[in-house]
């Protein structure tokens, strides 16, 4: 098991309010269960595996909770409909990393959080938002929130769609890697143990996600290998 970093009275604070502002996110994106929450067990797991220090997983935790404060901001009327967006929908939408870094900083959180928030919709291959950036440009922190948040929103209900199956998110997390996800974060999420358990509902703030084994994530590595040629 990989053990979270402990938070002192300041940080549990700051995290109790992030996480009401989490809540107010999920509710404006129709979420089924506690988004957010969801990402920021899954985010910290892969950042343990990759022996990321506590306090950058402290504020990878954290800017998985406000990642979509720009949504909440921007209060888009079509981030809720069922079709597909319309250009003009999705670049007025390419807005909302940065006006989510902007919203960390009123919700006073640390520059590593607003970064991260601004930086969690860069592809690996240069081809995101806002600042193409590509492969390593990109902090390892903005690329596992990438990952972690693709995952979640996959395997939860939408309004407009059921949650994919396992496969199926194992299947597209396969299919964008080293296009717009890191391949070896990929890998990792793949091969941690206990990853379903998060599929529907949102972790406790004790609920940990066990690292896999070395074999696990050579595996794993090799399978995106042989897939991508």
């Amino acid at each position: 098991m990989s053990g979270l970093p402990v938070d002192n009275e300041r940080d549990r604070i700051a995290r109790e309010a992030y996480v009401q502002l989490s809540a107010a996110a999920d509710k404006f994106e129709q979420y089924a269960h506690p988004h957010a929450e969801r990402i920021a067990a899954i985010a910290d797991a892969i950042a343990a595996v990759l022996h990321m220090a506590p306090q950058d997983r402290r504020s990878l935790r954290n800017a998985a909770r406000m990642h979509d404060l720009g949504e909440v901001a921007m209060e888009r009327d079509y981030i809720k409909k069922s079709g597909p967006l319309t250009a003009e929908e999705r670049l007025d939408l390419a807005r909302h990393p940065v006006i989510g870094e902007q919203e960390a900083a009123r919700a006073s959180a640390d520059r590593a959080v607003q970064l991260l928030v601004r930086w969690h919709h860069e592809w690996w291959n240069g081809a995101g938002y806002p600042d193409a950036l590509r492969q390593t440009e990109i902090p390892l922190g903005a690329r596992i929130l990438r990952v972690a948040d693709s995952y979640a929103a996959m395997t939860d209900d939408r309004p407009y769609r059921r949650a994919f199956t396992e496969s199926q998110a194992r299947e597209q997390m396969i299919e964008g890697s080293a296009i717009e996800f890191d391949p070896d974060v990929v890998a990792v999420l793949l091969s941690l143990e206990g990853l379903e358990q998060l599929r529907s509902h949102a972790p406790r703030a004790s609920q940990e996600v066990d690292a896999p084994t070395d074999n696990a994530i050579d595996n794993e590595i090799k399978l995106f290998s042989s897939y991508n040629g």
